[in-house]
This record gives C-alpha cells, structure tokens and sequence, in this order.
C-alpha cells in the first residue's frame, strides 16, 4: 500500500481533507492514519519536521506495510522559475548539510555508502516541472548556502524530502515526492514563507489528483 510521510499537520491535511479515513492511532510518538482518496487506499505518517523524523516516519510506514512512498509538502525556491504556488515533482534529492569530504574526499552529500551525492526518486515526463531537492536541518533564508545549492544544481530546499529517500532507496522501494512553492531564497524568505504558506498549501491541494495519477500509475 502507499504511504505517505509528511512533516507538518497543515501540508497532510491537503490529502486528509479529502480523504474518507478508516483508522487513526498513534505509533511511536507518530500519529498515523490509513483511509481512501481519489479512489485509492492509502496510509499517511505525520513524522514532524526534520531529517531523523523524517527518516523515523518512512522506516514506520515501511514496518506497516509500505510498498512505496509519497512525500509531499512546501519548501523554499531556490532558482528564479521556482516562483511561490508553483507545484514540483523531486527526481533526485541531496543532504547538503552532510560532508564527509575531508574523511572521503566525496563531495557534500555524499553518504558514506554511497558514490555521489544524489538520491533517486521516481520520476517521468508529465506536467510537474522537475526539481533536484536540498534537504537541510535548518530553516534559513538560504541566502548563506547559495553558493552551495547552485554547486548542486538544486531548485528546491526543505528539511525532510532526502531523508525520506534514503530510507526508500535502500530499502528498495519505490519513492516520490512533491513540492509547493512557499518562499523563495532571499532576506524577505522567511516573511514570504507566512504570509504565502497557505497560498502554497491550496496548490498542493489542487495538485493532489495529478499527484495520485502519478504516483499509482505513472
């Protein structure tokens, strides 16, 4: 079955909203609901914000029965097209805040079990624009890291997407994931972010059936 992992209660709702749910409960300190939507059963962990929930979330959602997974949620625009409601489907996602360069001499993000700094995810030609991902623990304007992301070639930067990756690439599951645009990179980053989340969250939303389509028979 899918399973969604997702940080934060406002970016799951854009699915829950819809949905007809079956069960709730609580697991590990996660909670976790399994229900339908848009003709399809699905469960969905809200694993909180950052990389180790992230990764928490996606191992839960595998011990219940996961057979791929599905990230989605804002994240911050990195290039001039990645403009704020703007929805993006992630080919590959990368942890720039991991370096083991001066250990390995692999570029930043490039974990010790693998040879480059990417992490796949599913991905083909439709209407989503494709994005490289820069997962991160910090919630910044981004202005610092710049020259970094660009060194990547990254769009996109958010806290959990690439952890949720790495937990499906080694365990060889199928993974997606799709981002809404909240704020773009600069000093007004973080005033953008509130005053156009909810802006981000209803195109998310309005994306959720091509998001499905995708997802199940892409």
């Amino acid at each position: 079955m899918l399973y969604a992992v997702v940080a934060m209660q406002r970016e799951a709702d854009t699915l829950l909203s819809i949905a007809k749910i079956s069960r709730e409960r609580t697991l590990y300190g996660k909670r976790v609901w399994e229900g339908s939507a848009l003709g399809h059963d699905f469960g969905l962990v809200l694993c909180g914000v950052g990389k180790t929930n992230a990764a928490a979330g996606a191992m839960l959602a595998l011990t219940l029965g996961a057979d791929r997974l599905l990230n989605f949620g804002v994240a911050g625009g990195i290039v001039p097209d990645a403009k704020v409601g703007t929805v993006w489907q992630i080919d590959r996602a990368v942890q720039y805040d991991f370096d083991l360069h001066a250990i390995n001499g692999t570029p930043v993000g490039t974990l010790d079990e693998y040879q480059t700094p990417y992490l796949p995810l599913r991905s083909r030609k439709n209407a989503f624009p494709k994005a490289t991902l820069a997962t991160g623990d910090r919630f910044t304007d981004g202005s610092a890291e710049a020259p970094l992301y660009t060194a990547l070639g990254a769009h996109l930067r958010e806290m959990e997407g690439a952890a949720i990756a790495h937990i499906a690439d080694a365990a060889g599951v199928p993974c997606y994931a799709f981002k809404a645009v909240s704020d773009c990179i600069g000093e007004e980053s973080v005033r953008e972010y509130r005053e156009k989340l909810q802006e981000a969250l209803a195109a998310l939303q309005g994306a959720m059936p091509a998001i499905f389509e995708e997802v199940f028979y892409g």
